[in-house]
């Protein structure tokens, strides 16, 4: 079955201290804790890490990498914060019944995906993907998905 890890990128700078909006003092933290807490366990495996091309999301995946040093970092059209998660939901029904992906993006378009996801629907959002959270889906046929977990950097030490 596949399973896809749905990573909101961690806290970033505001767009005032810089433009390109990349991840703060805390941001690093909060990815910090994630890793120690996913090497522990190895719940956290992908074999690639899907990212949008904002430095955020782009720079999240590269910290989270360590979880899975053989997973390869692709930036990936549709993962803006705007975009429309049908496109990404009718990809994600053609991965390998073994695939382990992590997409890496931002709000609301991760609420969206999940939520397109795992009731069919879109419209109003049955999630609320925290900074640096991950949302943990699996699914049997590609097209129903379950949530397995979901895990926000704050209920970390």
């Amino acid at each position: 079955m596949p399973v896809v890890y749905l990573v909101r990128h961690a806290h970033a700078v505001t767009e005032e201290e810089n433009p390109l909006r990349p991840l703060s003092t805390r941001g690093h933290d909060e990815c910090r804790r994630l890793v120690s807490f996913f090497k522990n366990n190895r719940a956290l495996t992908p074999a690639e890490f899907w990212h949008s091309p904002l430095a955020r999301a782009r720079e999240t995946a590269a910290l989270l990498q360590p979880l899975a040093p053989h997973a390869a970092l692709r930036e990936t059209l549709g993962l803006l914060p705007e975009d429309r998660p049908e496109k990404m939901a009718a990809r994600l029904a053609t991965l390998a019944s073994t695939q382990m992906l992590a997409i890496v993006g931002h709000e609301p378009h991760l609420s969206s995906l999940a939520t397109l996801l795992v009731t069919g629907r879109s419209g109003l959002t049955a999630f609320d993907v925290e900074k640096g959270a991950i949302l943990c889906l699996a699914s049997e046929d590609k097209h129903t998905w379950s949530v397995r977990w979901h895990l926000a950097p704050s209920l970390l030490p």
